[in-house]
């Protein structure tokens, strides 16, 4: 594996140890469709009980008159929360490899200097192997099972998900930045990505990020119980036939 490029902006609150881990990254924005890449991320997150680690900072690859911060009362204080890229970190026991999730929201700058930076989280935790997950709006009814497609350079891996290859041409977001820069620094990259009806496109998709957590439980080898996501998914499918 080459070695990335120095990531200044790239802070640890905790040297985690961790057994061959995978890691794990969404990110909001235009690669998040219906919010189903971030949601299922952040489920699969809480799910393992990941702890912070560390964080990309947003100074140098954020427009913060695009992505503004956020101001919150705390204990009567005013507190800035800044656009960033968190860190977690998660054991699982039952498998044969730790877990490393990445999220935060879609960078307006330096792409690819943000994507050494996520090399370099990769390769401060030994890991080998990048999960992107992303959605996309398309032509695809909303009472279908969720199709998810896209590409990994392992093909024992490609086998058992029985991806469907992507044959998309045209502007790409961070997360196709992310995979081809991943590719170039010698780590293994696998992407996910579902279909979100483009007639709801306004509305969160807990149908389509369950088919990315259902996706990324083959990756890891470890049973994901989806519950919450299979209510949340038949109350959406409802809600929208009500409405169409």
């Amino acid at each position: 594996m080459s070695v990335p490029p120095p990531a200044p902006h790239l802070h640890w609150d905790q040297e985690p140890t961790l057994e061959d881990p995978i890691v794990l990254a969404a990110f909001e924005g235009w690669n998040d469709a219906g919010e189903a890449a971030s949601t299922a991320a952040r489920y699969v997150r809480d799910h393992f009980v990941a702890d912070e680690v560390g964080t990309i900072e947003a100074e140098d690859f954020f427009d913060f008159t695009v992505a503004r911060p956020f101001v919150h009362l705390v204990d009567g204080q005013r507190i800035i929360e800044w656009p960033a890229t968190t860190v977690y970190v998660a054991s699982l026991p039952d498998a044969t490899h730790d877990l490393v999730v990445l999220v935060g929201h879609e960078p307006q700058l330096r792409w690819r200097t943000f994507a050494d930076h996520v090399a370099s989280v990769a390769r401060r935790v030994g890991a080998h192997h990048v999960v992107t997950l992303g959605a996309l709006l398309a032509d695809v009814p909303h009472t279908r099972p969720v199709q998810v497609f896209g590409s990994t350079d392992n093909t024992d891996l490609a086998d058992r998900l029985g991806l469907m290859p992507s044959e998309y041409q045209g502007p790409t977001g961070i997360v196709g930045v992310l995979g081809a820069r991943l590719r170039e620094s010698g780590l293994s990259t696998a992407s996910l990505w579902a279909s979100v009806p483009a007639y709801v496109s306004s509305a969160p998709s807990p149908k389509a990020a369950l088919a990315l957590v259902e996706k990324v439980s083959v990756v890891l080898g470890v049973p994901l119980p989806s519950t919450d996501l299979q209510i949340a998914s038949a109350a959406y499918e409802r809600q929208i036939s009500d409405l169409v």
